[in-house]
Parts: C-alpha cells; structure tokens; sequence
C-alpha cells in the first residue's frame, strides 16, 4: 500500500442538511457557543476556529451520519457543559446518566444530544481519568 503523502487537518467544515438553516445556526450559537460566519444561497455557516458547519436548507438525514464528536479540555468542563445543556433543554440522551465512557473500557468519557433536526453529538474529554 503506498504511503500517503500528507496529514490530515483540523476539519474545514461539512455540510448538514436542515430543515430551517436561521433555526437551526441560533440552537447551534445556543447550545454550543459557535457564531454565523455568513449567508450563502440556501444556508448559513456556523463555526468558531476549529470548525465550520454549512447548516443548507434541505431534508434532514441524521440516520447518515451516526454522530460527530467535539472535545473538550477536562472533566471539569464536561460538567459545566452538561449543565448548560440542561438549563436550555437540550435533547440529552441517558437522562440522569448523562456522561459516561465512549464505549466499554475507554478512558474517553462523553455526553450525547441532539439536534431539533435529529442530528446525534457528542462533547468528549480524551483520556478523562489521566
């Protein structure tokens, strides 16, 4: 197998279809703090400096895409996380459970949410118990 000759970057961006993309770009500056970076013909991007989101108008498919998972620094703002989510009555899964390992044995922790368009993501510390 030939070796690649390049590494792979912090993510530009991807493109979600949406129901209603204005909708959609305030409950993501609500839930996770990104700004709209601009307007184009059916959409609006979303982002902050490690991400951008070209929310378009479109039929939602969250059934394509399992989920996509943002890291955060430590357990401490996780928590915090958590709570905010909470107060603006996010879609949370494993209510009263909330955060938990990114799979059997991992030292991943993470919580998981959705979207109003049923899109499932997840706010993970790496290597939580170091």
């Amino acid at each position: 197998m030939p070796k690649v000759p390049f590494t792979v970057g912090v993510v530009g961006h991807f493109g979600l279809a949406v129901r209603d993309p204005k909708k959609s770009a305030k409950w993501f500056e609500r839930a996770l703090g990104l700004k709209k970076e601009f307007e184009f013909g059916s959409g609006v991007a979303i982002g902050n400096d490690n991400v951008t989101i070209a929310l378009f108008k479109g039929k939602p498919l969250p059934e394509t895409i399992d989920h996509m998972s943002f890291h955060l620094p430590n357990m401490a703002t996780l928590r915090k996380a958590l709570e905010h989510l909470k107060s603006i009555e996010v879609d949370l899964e494993d209510p009263g459970d909330e955060i938990g390992p990114e799979g059997p044995g991992s030292p991943h922790m993470g919580l998981w949410f959705h979207d109003p368009d049923g899109y499932r993501w997840e706010l993970s510390v790496q290597n939580a118990n170091k």
